[in-house]
């Protein structure tokens, strides 16, 4: 599970030139304590040369146009370069002309110049027009930002965005908890779900959650961001969330 600020956060990408061009994957293998095994994949840019003046993605694809990453802390220190996010959202400027469910056309349901927020290691990253994009499907978009806070975002197929419960403070004993020693919570209220996913026949199927349920979801699961102001959202599939609680 991603952690990240509305700038989101990633692993540094580096394009490697000689006298070809090439991009190179290096795969890392992390075990977490819990007991799950994830696979981090570090990946260089693959640079388009100057004589294509154009990169049309096919299929149910998207070029995203990447956001800058971020320079600077919340405190104002400067980042060396490997030390900065990785942005995990960006403008689309080219989609695909869809795909077939049956004999169903089904157009990506994107268009150009929306801003958009993308899963953390989804998708090629290029460099294009001396600027970073990303190819990837339009199942790996997590959601549409209509605003510059993600607690307005519009998610995406069966995703949802959850307000995060705030941990508890306190142990029943009375002792204060410090930031590292809060259990993490895997309760909150539903704020925004998506359109649902597409069935065999190419439509819609609504989804069982609804704004303003209160839910249990699975733990490591989905994509965390910090709102505005500091609160705790995460955006999951609707299959991540267990129980509505009432």
């Amino acid at each position: 599970m991603s952690f990240v600020q509305l700038s989101g956060a990633g692993v540094a990408a580096v394009a490697f030139t000689n006298k070809s061009l090439v991009s190179r994957h290096a795969a890392l293998r992390v075990c977490s304590s819990r007991r799950s095994i994830r696979s981090l994949v570090v990946k260089a840019a693959t640079v388009v040369t100057p004589k294509y003046t154009s990169l049309k993605p096919l299929g149910d694809r998207v070029l995203v146009k990447l956001g800058a990453a971020e320079e600077k802390t919340v405190g104002g220190i400067l980042l060396p370069s490997t030390a900065q996010t990785k942005p995990q959202g960006g403008e689309v400027v080219a989609v695909g002309a869809g795909r077939t469910i049956g004999d169903k056309k089904i157009a990506v349901d994107i268009e150009t110049g929306a801003q958009v927020v993308y899963s953390k290691y989804a998708g090629t990253e290029v460099e294009f027009n001396d600027s970073k994009h990303l190819i990837l499907k339009e199942d790996d978009i997590i959601g549409i930002l209509e605003t510059d806070d993600v607690k307005d975002m519009k998610p995406l197929n069966d995703r949802v965005l959850i307000k995060v419960a705030e941990a508890e403070d306190k142990t029943p004993g009375g002792l204060i908890l410090t930031e590292t020693t809060k259990e993490k919570p895997s309760i909150g209220t539903v704020v925004a779900v998506g359109p649902g996913p597409l069935d065999e026949e190419g439509k819609r199927q609504p989804l069982s959650v609804s704004a303003g349920s209160t839910v249990l979801y699975s733990k490591y699961a989905g994509s965390e961001f910090k709102g505005a102001d500091g609160t705790a959202y995460i955006v999951l599939r609707a299959s991540d969330v267990m129980a509505v609680l009432s």
